[in-house]
């Protein structure tokens, strides 16, 4: 009778269930966030969705001052090899000061690649103009510097000449489990003490 278990699997899985928790950014009133995944082409998504969009909360009225979203995150993905491990990229969006709906953050984390659960502190930033005309130019238009493809914060090229200024922090809890990665010559070790890194720009 067969176990349904692979003694010799060609792929490994990666499971990931957690949650966009919470945003820090003290200028604004309103923000709701987008998220997606980012990944290489050996990846495939086997369940889960790959992108979503929150609802709008405020900030807070207590000391914290905190955007809670609590957006749920769930994906399971299955692989050949680690390169292009997936990444979660996460953009918050707002009204301005004439209630236009204008990017306030965008960051990045790769998915954790030791099991067990994780808090992690994503670090955010927006695109800034290059000279004082463009800034005061995209001011009064309502045409601030975004992203056409937010994915485009997990990836390397191009970026040395984006200018940007850091914006605030989205907090991002997960729980990981993967499967067959050490029967593939992968061995990570479970992960005993939840941890709090601090995912920034490189």
């Amino acid at each position: 009778m067969s176990s349904g278990i692979n003694p010799n699997p060609s792929v490994f899985l990666l499971m990931l269930n957690g949650q966009v928790e919470s945003g820090e950014f003290p200028d604004f009133d309103e923000l709701y966030c987008k998220f997606s995944f980012h990944h290489g082409q050996d990846w495939v998504v086997t369940s889960g969705l790959e992108e979503g969009i929150s609802q709008i909360t405020r900030r807070s009225r207590d000391d914290r001052e905190l955007f809670v979203w609590n957006f749920p995150l769930d994906v399971t993905y299955k692989s050949t090899n680690p390169h292009g491990w997936p990444q979660l990229v996460v953009s918050c969006y707002g009204p301005d000061s004439f209630g236009r709906d204008v990017v306030h953050g965008y960051g990045s984390m790769h998915i954790p690649m030791v099991p067990g659960k994780h808090r992690v502190k994503v670090a955010m930033f927006v695109p800034v103009s290059t000279s004082k005309l463009q800034q005061i130019t995209s001011w009064l238009l309502g045409r601030r510097p975004e992203f056409v493809d937010p994915k485009v914060v997990a990836q390397g090229e191009g970026r040395e000449v984006t200018r940007v200024r850091s914006q605030g922090h989205v907090t991002v809890t997960c729980n990981i489990v993967t499967r067959d990665l050490k029967k593939l010559g992968y061995d990570l070790q479970p992960s005993d003490v939840t941890s709090i890194p601090v995912a920034t720009m490189t």
